[in-house]
């Protein structure tokens, strides 16, 4: 479970560049308006799962049919995350596509998110077999890495919340972007 937890922290720092350097300052994606509303209601959808997944996981045994609950919200974003490469495609053509470094930094986040349900497995294996039950069980790790991957929760969450506002068209969800309408030649 240790590894597991430090993939999920990795996961987290390429996760947080990724919003703050490509959707927020390179793409801008709140000041696209409701061109980019589809994305961030799919960011949206996905910072809330990742919102459970590091709230719980390193202090919280998802035990019988629990398991099969937290499973789901692990598959549930990988679904979530597949729909995201596809509307990215629409959403980010006037901006002449998503940005290089992001495709990799989003398959970077694929194989990490991979290594670390792989890393997983035992546990989510052992917790099934257990009587139903979320249980109490801080994760045998450092308290730091805990504590971050709570940090975490609340980071992702927030963003979330900023990029529901945001697709929702509400007064200031552009902030700090204006709103940009493209032009006829597909550049911003």
């Amino acid at each position: 479970m240790a590894v597991a937890l430090w993939l999920l922290a990795l996961q987290g720092v390429i996760g947080a560049f990724d919003t703050a350097y490509y959707h927020e300052w390179r793409a801008r994606l709140p000041g696209l308006g409701p061109q980019a509303a589809p994305e961030l209601r799919l960011h949206a959808a996905r910072d809330a799962l990742y919102a459970v997944i590091f709230a719980t996981l390193p202090w919280f045994a998802w035990q019988g049919l629990w398991t099969v609950a937290l499973v789901s919200v692990l598959v549930a974003e990988i679904i979530l995350t597949m729909a995201d490469f596809i509307v990215e495609i629409s959403v980010r053509k006037p901006l002449g596509d998503v940005y290089g470094g992001e495709r990799l930094t989003h398959a970077a986040m694929g194989i990490l998110y991979g290594a670390m349900l792989a890393n997983l497995y035992p546990t989510l294996r052992e917790w099934g077999a257990r009587p139903t039950a979320v249980r109490w069980a801080p994760a045998n790790t450092t308290p730091m890495l805990r504590w971050c991957l709570t940090g975490m929760a609340l980071g992702v969450l927030l963003s979330g919340m900023r990029d529901l506002y945001a697709s929702l068209g509400l007064r200031g969800g552009n902030w700090p972007w204006t709103l940009r309408v493209s032009s006829h030649d597909g550049r911003p």
